[in-house]
């Protein structure tokens, strides 16, 4: 009856799944046990009877038993003879404060490792579970952290023994809150008997597996309270929505009625799919037949796909692309590599490729047109998008398209992992700040989903016009997640529809990557003001989901408890990083405040140690973001963290003097229309542009009017940022360089005029934007140095003096561009509406 174990392959974590050799490994499992204890004092079965139960198991269509005590060698060897893997919970003291004993923490490690060792790597065991529900009052009385430490510790006590071994820890709903890192797969038991409900939850539940693998631990229904028929009812829609939900597995609660617990028979709980005597309830059939359909249960329908892979010099990393996408596990899909004048091998590939529909560019067009060329070659309904530095899971379109098809979606994204083989460098790159994320909404609908991973239906991208073809390297997905919104339509997101990303392998790569991705955000700020604050930064909605942590944590998450820690679902409410520390990172935080310290310094030696203590105050928060990095243990050296650290520092110096040059250096043409002859002859006369008015013949609504303006900005190119009800104006128009301006808009009805007449007033307020204040008052602190240097040189003085009121008469005459140019606009709109301008001057 032995196994040999030395030459069978072991189940090991595949992104989101499992894998067992070659194949995904889905589990299909039914908790077995306790019993009452056999001849040999042991919590199972007698070997004949076990036998037994093993096979009518396997015929149940399951792959796993899930059990909660530490099997006998028999007992795995029987389970390998059935070809059933084995889950086994360790059993041990967790219902005590342990926490508060050495002792009781010496015997929880001593259970793992003997636990751990006794099964010896038999290939029949699947993954160890170091604890099963610790109670919600212990983790309040030892504090959650504590407790997610110590679950980490017996894991590493486990990996101690067997190095190669999964280990997990099952949780449940009343400490969703608990987060160990060291665990290889999330686990969770959940009795939700509603289908809305355990969807919802589910949802949620694959947010905090992240990447991670999700396996639903243990659910199940009571017959003797709900009916057999009921039981067998609801244990089918619950596996369909289990594994409609991306999970790598679920496991039933419970094989049979028979089970032990606290030392004797259950016999007020039947939640077994047999009785006691073993005979098959409904539930049997209904299990059966849900795991023989699973994983890849049937879509409503399966719409043809056109996968687009744009390539530029990819030539590293697109073998491996091209190869993934060759193997999906979809009937009805296309490839289409569109080769944007690449100098590398790429044509040579695409070749090597027969399947793969190929178009190439003569010259680098950017890869905004190379998407739009994929677009209007594809023939597929779902036009589906990752890069070249990606490679598909063979499941990546059977998951994009079922949860595409399941909401009210037009759109939906997937998560990209880092591939296990990828650099040590690079998984400190995937840490560091500026990687591609999902940003969510709720735990279904996204606000932005990264290029790499992405799908739409044609329709859609029809309808906004495709990719604008100004981004050339990067944040064509952020420009189209938000006209995609802006249109009115929804994002969604499938976490089970990964991609596996190699990501930057050398520092260089990295910030010349986030230095085209500087150069995107200058342009994206043009186009959507209103998605960024004063200083560039982008203002999203949702909550961001990636492997870096994008600030310094200074406080702990909260929890809800319920009263008296008494809730049944306690979730964790992440503290948000310290974002206004890491404003010190900030370029503009070095101009205004280091580099002038220093300057200063030169003359004013007393200032030296502030100018080292802001030095030091930007590199502390670096070396704080290095050492909260959530790095992979299997790829972190001793310079992992140092590097990272210093990856926090110079990327904002990169981006930021990307986007500021893409800014301030820009033609004046792409920021906004030219200024007509008319809008000259306005700005020059002596005109009072502060103010414009219209008389209506006959009522006008407001709003209406403020809408067209909206429509005739956007429209003509003006980048602006309409009112969401916090402002005192109706939209703030950018000129994109030195200022902008707030318009408003009122209506004044005069009821004793001759049809009640109306009067349409706009006032044009023109304001100084950021980067003019900035460079105001760094003009006032050059002007107060070079003061300080040439005290004697009265002539000199007043040369530098000169540059204020200079500088001053420019941006107002810019103010005046600006405003003579949204007067002309306000003019054309007030022509068509047929609106006569009033003279500010006129009376009623």
């Amino acid at each position: 009856m032995a196994v040999a174990a030395s030459f069978r392959p072991r189940v090991c974590v595949d992104g989101k799944f499992f894998r067992l050799g070659q194949k995904k490994f889905y589990v299909k499992g039914l908790a077995y046990g306790p019993f009452a204890p056999n001849a040999a004092g042991q919590a199972f079965a007698s070997p004949e009877r076990t036998k037994a139960d093993l096979a009518q198991i396997r015929e149940a269509g399951a792959n796993l038993v899930r059990i909660y005590e530490v099997p006998a060698k028999w007992f795995l060897d029987l389970a390998a003879e059935n070809q059933l893997k084995v889950l086994v919970d360790i059993p041990w003291n967790k219902h005590l404060c342990f926490l508060d004993s050495r002792e009781a923490q010496a015997g929880a490690r001593e259970a793992v490792r003997r636990a751990v060792y006794g099964c010896a790597r038999h290939p029949a065991v699947f993954a160890f579970s170091v604890a099963n529900e610790i109670p919600p009052d212990v983790v309040r009385w030892s504090g959650a952290r504590a407790i997610a430490e110590f679950i980490d510790d017996l894991v590493h006590v486990a990996k101690q023994v067997d190095p190669e071994c999964l280990c997990t820890f099952a949780n449940y709903p009343p400490t969703e809150y608990l987060r160990p890192q060291a665990t290889d797969f999330a686990c969770f038991n959940l009795y939700l008997h509603e289908p809305q409900p355990l969807r919802n939850y589910l949802a949620r539940l694959q947010m905090l597996a992240d990447s991670k693998p999700l396996l639903l631990g243990e659910f199940g229904m009571d017959s003797l309270r709900e009916g057999e028929e009921r039981q067998a009812e609801t244990l089918a829609w619950q596996i369909e929505a289990a594994f409609r939900a991306g999970l790598a597995g679920a496991v039933v609660f419970s094989f049979t009625d028979d089970w032990w617990r606290n030392g004797r028979r259950v016999d007020d709980w039947q939640m077994g799919l047999t009785t006691s005597q073993r005979k098959p309830k409904p539930a049997f059939a209904a299990v059966q037949r849900m795991f023989r359909a699973a994983p890849q249960l049937r879509l409503p329908r399966y719409p043809k796909v056109s996968v687009v892979v744009a390539s530029y010099n990819g030539e590293r990393t697109l073998g491996a692309c091209l190869d993934s996408l060759q193997w999906l596990n979809y009937p009805d899909y296309e490839v289409i590599l569109v080769d944007d004048g690449s100098t590398d091998t790429t044509p040579k590939l695409a070749l090597q490729h027969t399947g793969v529909r190929y178009f190439r560019h003569e010259k680098n067009l950017g890869l905004s047109t190379a998407r739009n060329t994929g677009i209007a070659a594809a023939t597929g309904e779902i036009i589906a998008f990752t890069d070249s530095d990606c490679r598909a899971d063979e499941d990546w379109l059977y998951y994009l398209v079922g949860d595409l098809l399941s909401g009210e979606f037009a759109a939906i994204g997937g998560p990209n992992l880092l591939p296990p083989e990828d650099s040590v460098v690079a998984s400190a790159v995937m840490v560091s700040p500026g990687g591609p994320a999902h940003v969510m909404l709720t735990d279904r609908e996204a606000e932005h989903i990264p290029g790499c991973n992405m799908a739409f239906y044609k329709w859609a991208l029809a309808q906004i016009g495709g990719f604008d073809p100004a981004f050339h390297q990067a944040g064509d997905d952020v420009d189209i997640c938000w006209r995609l919104q802006q249109a009115g339509w929804k994002i969604g997101f499938s976490p089970a529809a990964f991609v596996w990303h190699y990501r930057r392998s050398t520092v260089r790569a990295y910030l010349r990557q986030q230095y085209g991705y500087g150069e995107a955000e200058a342009i994206l700020v043009r186009k959507h003001p209103e998605c960024f604050n004063s200083i560039g930064a982008s203002l999203w909605r949702g909550r961001i989901y990636t492997a870096s942590r994008f600030g310094v944590f200074i406080r702990a998450p909260i929890i809800y408890r319920g009263r008296f820690g008494s809730a049944g679902f306690q979730s964790l409410y992440s503290a948000e990083p310290g974002v206004t520390l890491m404003l010190c990172t900030r370029p503009e935080y070095h101009v205004l405040v280091t580099l002038p310290l220093l300057v200063l310094s030169v003359t004013l030696h007393h200032v030296l140690p502030v100018a080292i203590t802001s030095l030091l105050v930007s590199a502390g928060v670096c070396v704080a973001a290095g050492a909260q990095a959530a790095l992979p243990k299997q790829k972190t050296r001793w310079w992992s963290r140092p590097l990272v650290a210093m990856l926090f520092f110079l990327q904002p110096l990169v981006r930021g003097w990307a986007r500021y040059r893409g800014r301030l250096l820009v033609r004046r043409g792409s920021l906004a229309p030219e200024q007509s002859l008319d809008s000259i002859a306005l700005r020059d006369s002596r005109q009072a542009l502060r103010h414009v008015q219209y008389w209506a013949e006959t009522p006008v609504d407001r709003l209406a009017w403020a809408a067209a303006i909206l429509n005739r900005l956007d429209r003509e190119g003006w980048p602006n940022k309409a009112d969401i009800g916090w402002s005192e104006y109706d939209v703030e128009v950018h000129d994109g360089r030195w200022c902008r301006l707030q318009l408003a808009t009122v209506a004044e009805v005069y009821a004793g005029a001759p049809g009640c007449k109306q009067m349409l007033r706009c006032r044009l307020r023109a304001r100084w934007a950021l980067r003019t204040k900035a460079a105001f008052w760094s003009l006032c602190a050059l002007d107060l140095l070079v003061c300080g240097f040439f005290r004697h040189a009265w002539p000199w003085i007043w040369l530098v003096l000169l540059t204020l009121p200079l500088f001053v008469w420019f941006i107002r005459r810019q103010q005046r561009n600006l405003q003579s140019m949204i007067a002309i606009l306000l003019d054309g709109l007030a022509k068509e509406w047929k609106l006569e301008k009033v003279s500010l001057k006129s009376k009623v």
